[in-house]
């Protein structure tokens, strides 16, 4: 082992003491001081009451079962959508000038604009048509309106990733006969895609917490059951419990959307 490797590996081993003890130091504290606070008792019972979790627990869970419905089929048609607003934006023909200003338009739109409030106009909107079952379903029209905002998001997210292969590929390309099309589907997009990876997870990740909101307009997703709780229980330890279990889903994807970038980071070194 050089002189070198072995100033590194003392520097990572007195990095990483430091940091546990500053965390160590960190959770005392709290533990120690934070119930010597005149209000603590009450918020103990009012947050923190392990009876109350028990009881809601189980059924907050079969509510989840309802967000993870919406983010399943709501993630492959943001997907998709965004894909193509992307590609409509960079279209190079001026015939497709109109797709263009479309795409623009879109992302403008539904970015501009957010989410809880195109949820709402939505959600509420299109149902008040009068139009029959099951086209006036709240879980509809609220899956609508979270495809279309981050779609918009995914869309400028794709865009970037296409925009970062080099201008040399895709003269390369055509200088061996392919199309405009088939530039973009064999040599621009895989490279576009494997390079927003990390990011569109992060964007799985936002979308994941965001079903919450179609809780607004019917739906009785974990949010929706967990403010039911307070009501009857007059307690507020169901948002905690609520707030655990996307917790236990959001961390884990969290530290892989991170794993990802630092991959992503040493292979580009």
């Amino acid at each position: 082992m050089t002189r070198r490797q072995m100033y590194e590996r003392h520097q990572r081993r007195k990095s990483t003491l430091i940091a546990t003890v500053s965390t160590v130091v960190a959770m005392l504290c709290l533990y120690v001081f934070v119930p010597m606070t005149p209000g603590w008792d009450k918020v103990q019972k009012s947050f923190f009451n392990w009876e109350v979790l028990q009881k809601t627990l189980p059924k907050l869970l079969d509510a989840f079962v309802v967000n993870i419905m919406i983010f399943a089929w709501s993630a492959p048609a943001i997907a998709v959508l965004g894909l193509l607003i992307a590609l409509a934006r960079n279209a190079k023909s001026p015939a497709m000038f109109p797709l263009r200003v479309f795409g623009a338009t879109f992302t403008d739109v539904f970015r501009g604009v957010p989410v809880v409030l195109t949820v709402y106009l939505i959600g509420f909107g299109i149902p008040g048509l009068g139009l029959p079952r099951p086209w006036n379903s709240p879980y509809l029209w609220g899956s609508v309106a979270l495809i279309l905002t981050y779609a918009a998001y995914v869309a400028e997210i794709f865009r970037s990733g296409i925009d970062s292969v080099h201008h040399s590929q895709r003269a390369a390309a055509l200088s061996l006969g392919l199309s405009e099309g088939q530039v973009m589907r064999d040599v621009i997009l895989p490279q576009a895609i494997r390079n927003v990876v990390p990011s569109q997870m992060n964007m799985l990740i936002a979308l994941q917490k965001d079903v919450s909101l179609l809780s607004f307009i019917g739906p009785v997703e974990i949010f929706r059951q967990a403010g039911v709780f307070k009501s009857l229980l007059a307690n507020f330890t169901p948002y905690v419990g609520a707030a655990i279990i996307f917790l236990v889903i959001t961390i884990p994807a969290t530290r892989y959307a991170d794993y990802l970038m630092a991959r992503q980071m040493r292979e580009r070194r």
